[in-house]
C-alpha cells in the first residue's frame, strides 16, 4: 500500500500536480508519516511557494535528515525564498559537502552568498544612516555649476533623474558598496553627465610606462535609467561581468583615451563599507590596476581640460 503511494506521489510531482500531493499526504495522521512522506509534503509545499510550510516539515525530520544531501537542499531552498539568506547558506554548504559539485547546488550557494552580502550591506548602511546627523552635508567649495558641460549626448545618456535617499540605498544595495559621502552629495546637485573637465593626469611610474594620462567619457550617475548609470544597460556590473573587470568596486567612468579601460572605486583597503581608492584599470594590458586618488573627491577634483600637459 505504501509503495502505491510514494509511486502515485512521483507521478503527481512529475505532472505538477502538487496540491494533489499536500492533500493525499495531509489525511495521514502527523504521527504515522515517515521521513519519506514528510520530504514528499516539504517538496510539494515548496513547489507551492509554501515555504515556511515546507520548512516546519523539514524541520520535524531534521534528526533523520542530517546526512542526507538532499534534506539539506531543501530546507536551503525554503531558507533562500524566505529571504533567511544566512541560513540557506549553510544548508547548501551542507549540501555541497555531501554531495560535491552539485550544480543547481552550487547555483543556489553563489545565489546565497550573493544575496546574503547584500542584505548585510544594506542593514549596515541602515545602522550607519541612522547614527548620522540628520539633512545634507554641503560639498566642500565645489563649484558644480560650472562643472558639468551638459550636452545633448550627456543628457541622453548620463544625467540621471534627481537623486533621493531612497534611490541611493537601492543602488547601493545592488551593487553590495557604499558609496562615498561626496559622490553621492555631488550626484544629489546633478546626477551623473559629462564635467568639462575629462583628462586625469597619471603618476610617474605609468608615464614612464608610456601612458601619462586617461581621457574619461564621463561620470556614471546614481540610478537605473539612463544608459550610463550604475545599475544602467551599461552600469558597472554590466561592465565588469560583459569585460572582465575586477570584482573589488564600482564603475564610475569609461576611460577609452588610449585604449579600453575604467576608473572604478576601490573597495578593497576599506572593505564594502569603507572610503574606496580610485584607480585605473587598463583592459587591454591584462586589466593592470593603476592608482589614481586616495579617494572620489580628489579624484574629482584633479581633472583637467583635455589641453592641460
Amino acid at each position: 500500500m505504501r509503495e502505491e503511494l510514494v509511486a502515485q506521489l512521483d507521478l503527481w510531482h512529475e505532472e505538477d500536480e502538487f496540491q494533489e500531493i499536500v492533500d493525499a499526504i495531509m489525511e495521514i495522521p502527523a504521527e504515522e508519516r515517515d521521513y519519506v512522506l514528510t520530504n514528499h509534503l516539504g517538496r510539494a509545499l515548496n513547489n507551492l511557494e509554501r515555504y515556511g510550510e515546507a520548512l516546519e516539515q523539514f524541520m520535524s525530520v531534521e534528526e533523520e535528515g542530517e546526512e542526507d544531501p538532499l534534506w539539506h537542499y531543501r530546507v536551503g531552498f525554503c531558507n533562500y525564498y524566505l529571504k533567511q539568506y544566512d541560513k540557506a547558506v549553510s544548508e547548501f554548504e551542507i549540501t555541497d559537502r555531501l554531495d560535491p559539485e552539485d550544480e543547481d547546488t552550487l547555483e543556489f550557494l553563489e545565489l546565497s552568498r550573493r544575496k546574503a552580502a547584500k542584505k548585510a550591506a544594506r542593514e549596515a548602511a541602515a545602522d550607519a544612516a541612522a547614527k548620522k546627523p540628520s539633512g545634507p552635508k554641503p560639498l566642500p567649495k565645489f563649484d558644480s555649476a560650472n562643472f558639468w558641460d551638459d550636452s545633448e549626448e550627456a543628457l541622453e545618456d548620463y544625467v540621471s533623474a534627481p537623486l533621493t535617499d531612497d534611490i541611493i540605498a537601492s543602488v547601493e544595495e545592488e551593487l553590495v558598496f557604499k558609496l562615498p559621502a561626496f559622490y553621492t552629495a555631488m550626484m544629489k546637485q546633478h546626477n551623473g553627465g559629462i564635467p568639462h573637465s575629462t583628462k586625469y593626469l597619471l603618476g610617474n611610474e605609468a608615464a614612464a610606462a608610456g601612458k601619462d594620462h586617461i581621457i574619461i567619457s564621463g561620470i556614471r550617475g546614481i540610478g537605473r535609467d539612463k544608459k550610463y548609470s550604475l545599475c544602467g544597460e551599461l552600469g558597472s556590473w554590466s561592465v565588469i561581468e560583459n569585460w572582465g573587470y575586477p570584482e573589488f568596486g564600482v564603475v564610475i567612468c569609461d576611460a577609452p583615451s588610449a585604449g579600453q579601460g575604467v576608473v572604478m572605486l576601490d573597495y578593497r583597503s576599506g572593505g564594502n563599507d569603507g572610503e574606496p581608492e580610485v584607480v585605473y584599470v587598463d583592459q587591454e594590458n591584462n586589466r593592470k590596476v593603476t592608482y589614481l586618488a586616495k579617494n572620489f573627491e580628489t579624484f574629482i577634483r584633479g581633472l583637467v581640460k583635455e589641453d592641460t600637459v
